[in-house]
């Protein structure tokens, strides 16, 4: 593990392997490297070309964090990274609201970005499934606030991905519910991020305008049905954007998929 500090003196933990391009992997809500390995493993696939990066976002894992959040603080954590690097410009991947967080990097003008690409942004912009409720953050604030990491847990499962109070019942019963106690204070940074785009209406057209590098927007082939239509609005948005559909399913693809599709972008977009 290495570590680098961001502007406002937080510690992001790392692991980097590999040599030439920059690639940072960004997880989505709750992940960190010891809980998603992919990210790690897809870098051992691409280490003859890219110094691939998996981090534990802030108030995760073996990452510290500093109050008060703000996006502009996890946009400040991956310029740093990238300065690791050797300054870039990177390649940006983000599973699903990390995804999300590596539109607003590029957009962000303070890092050097040559490609970005995102897995099932979690945008809702129909009806195929309920919007997020408006006050999300503010509940997940509140429980948080009141010492019940438990309850902003689920809120998070039942109202932001689809469960249902059973599934939070049975979710503690199982080894992986003190992990997500420990990560709960940071869902709400999840929530920050997404801010309208799971609203049921279309993306803002303006939030990523200022992007001008390739993006590329996939989707698992046979994920759940609810995520497919965001990555295709992202591609319908933004110029730069190209839609692929991959081999992966139930929010998920593998690294012998998304290594060589990482690959193939860069080279030819």
């Amino acid at each position: 593990m290495s570590t680098v500090t961001s502007k406002d003196g937080t510690t992001i933990a790392f692991d980097a392997v590999g040599s030439g391009r920059p690639l940072i992997m960004i997880d989505g809500a709750t992940a960190y490297r010891a809980v998603n390995p992919l990210n790690a493993q897809t870098g051992e696939l691409l280490a003859d070309e890219f110094r691939t990066y998996a981090y534990d976002r802030r108030g995760r894992g073996e990452s510290t964090d500093t109050a008060p959040y703000a996006i502009e603080r996890e946009i400040e954590d991956v310029a740093a990274l990238v300065e690791d690097a050797g300054g870039g410009p990177a390649v940006i991947f983000g599973w699903s609201s990390g995804g999300v967080l590596a539109l607003d990097v590029a957009a962000s003008g303070l890092v050097p970005v040559s490609h970005v690409a995102v897995f099932e942004p979690p945008f809702v912009v129909d009806d195929t499934r309920p919007p997020l409720p408006s006050d999300y953050v503010e509940k997940l604030d509140a429980a948080v606030a009141a010492g019940d990491p438990g309850e902003a847990v689920a809120i998070f499962m039942t109202d932001a991905s689809g469960g249902s109070r059973e599934d939070v019942e049975g979710l503690k019963q199982s080894d992986f519910w003190p992990i997500m106690l420990g990560i709960a204070p940071t869902i709400a940074y999840d929530g920050r991020i997404m801010g309208t785009t799971m609203s049921g209406n279309p993306l803002p057209a303006d939030r990523w305008a200022s992007i001008t590098v390739p993006v590329l927007a996939m989707h698992g082939i046979d994920t759940w049905p609810t995520l497919i239509p965001g990555p295709k609005a992202l591609a319908e948005l933004l110029p730069t954007a190209t839609l692929k559909p991959v081999p992966g399913e139930n929010h998920a693809t593998t690294p012998e998929v998304l290594a060589p599709t990482l690959r193939e972008f860069v080279r030819e977009a």
